[in-house]
């Protein structure tokens, strides 16, 4: 609660009690007492409205917003398998590309000779 363990809090309301004493404590309680039954009741009345609303036959985990992590996503596509039924029409796509990629794999790397400008593209930038 709040990162106060049981004896911090009870030093606290030691605290409270001494600071409040014995005279006004009754009376700080009975509030505390009604707004812990106020905001119960809030509580209680907004779940009911939120359940009245969307209904009861509601899937949680498509409300998730965890569902949408970029990272989960990209892992999920990395790993589900290529020729499979999830693939789908996208064999085809995904075979010319493994395929691209190894063609770019099989070009051997050259290096610039001394004083010799790097290749520059006008149109890629």
């Amino acid at each position: 609660m709040f990162g106060i363990d049981s004896e911090k809090l009870i030093i606290l309301a030691v605290i409270v009690a001494i600071v409040l004493g014995p005279k006004r404590l009754p009376e700080y309680a009975k509030k505390l007492a009604e707004w812990v039954r106020k905001f119960r009741s809030f509580a209680d009345n907004a779940q009911a409205q939120l359940s009245e609303e969307i209904g009861e036959d509601v899937d949680w985990r498509k409300l998730d917003p965890r569902q949408y992590d970029p990272r989960r996503i990209i892992r999920e596509a990395l790993t589900e398998p290529v020729g499979g039924a999830s693939a789908g029409g996208h064999t085809a796509a995904v075979a010319e590309l493994q395929r691209q990629e190894s063609v770019r794999a099989a070009k051997p790397i050259q290096s610039l000779a001394e004083g010799e400008s790097a290749p520059f593209d006008s149109e890629a930038t």
